[in-house]
């Protein structure tokens, strides 16, 4: 398991918060078909986990507006998306969900750092938060972190970040899918919007408080033990190493091709948290 992966994207939580406070740019026309409409983004730009009850319950969005900005040659499978959706209407009590596709060029760059993400997706990014609508943005990019280390079978699949944004290495999970046969491209597609989604919901312990203590943890390079926002229970979505490429495709497989689901402690959490 890689065990920076977390410790940078807690960073990255950090940053994002601090700049939708201090960006002056934040609310604007751009990104409306009409014109003389003005956009907040400042909504759907806080911190990790910050809009887990807007996901979950219907208390202030009854609707759910899923953007997908992919790279041309790199659209989801549209079995993971129908699966994804359903995940949604498992976990939450959203029951309009809504899909747009929005092709985008290639950013041309080897690797991604993740503010290089969240970059590109404030500079593409058209849905936003409506009266009654709660807008995701997901990003399918060409290329792979930059924290990848694929010599050693270490590759980041997707992050969460920002309260409403995700992204996934497609061209990472293409590769992993190609060099197994009991691992094809939806699958681990699913797996990994499931994981992903499931820190935009709060979890672990990031936006939605656990009833039962059931974070795990995990050791830093100078040896020392920190909250690792993933479960610790078996064969849990939210362990940590479905995020990584080789430990997912063992999940997937130890589990006979299915996507790994939420433990109990996860489900106890979420629906504490205003979900099903």
């Amino acid at each position: 398991m890689k065990k920076s992966f977390p410790v940078v994207l807690l960073l990255a939580f950090l940053v994002f918060v601090n700049c939708s406070k201090s960006t002056s740019t934040d609310t604007e026309s751009s990104g409306s078909t009409d014109p003389n409409v003005t956009i907040n983004k400042v909504p759907n730009l806080q911190g990790t986990g910050d809009s887990a009850n807007d996901f979950l319950s219907n208390a202030n969005f009854d609707k759910l507006l899923i953007e997908i900005g992919y790279v041309t040659g790199f659209k989801p499978d549209e079995t993971a998306i129908d699966d994804f959706i359903e995940f949604i209407k498992e976990t939450t009590f959203k029951e309009t969900v809504e899909i747009q596709y929005l092709e985008l060029s290639s950013s041309g760059k080897e690797n991604l750092s993740i503010n290089e993400v969240d970059d590109i997706i404030q500079e593409e990014r058209t849905a936003y938060n409506t009266d009654d609508t709660l807008a995701l943005f997901i990003y399918f990019s060409d290329a792979p972190s930059d924290e990848d280390e694929p010599e050693e079978d270490l590759v980041t699949l997707g992050a969460a970040f920002r309260n409403t944004s995700l992204v996934i290495y497609e061209s990472t999970i293409i590769d992993l899918a190609n060099k197994s046969f009991r691992v094809d491209v939806a699958t681990v597609e699913t797996a990994t919007l499931h994981h992903e989604l499931g820190h935009l919901l709060g979890l672990v312990n990031i936006g939605t408080e656990m009833v039962n203590d059931h974070e795990g943890t995990f050791t830093n390079e100078n040896g020392v033990e920190t909250p690792s926002q993933h479960c610790n229970q078996d064969g849990c979505l939210m362990r940590a190493e479905l995020e990584f490429g080789a430990a997912m495709k063992e999940a997937i497989t130890a589990k006979n091709g299915q996507v790994p689901e939420l433990d109990v402690e996860c489900l106890r959490d979420l629906k504490a948290n205003g979900g099903r």
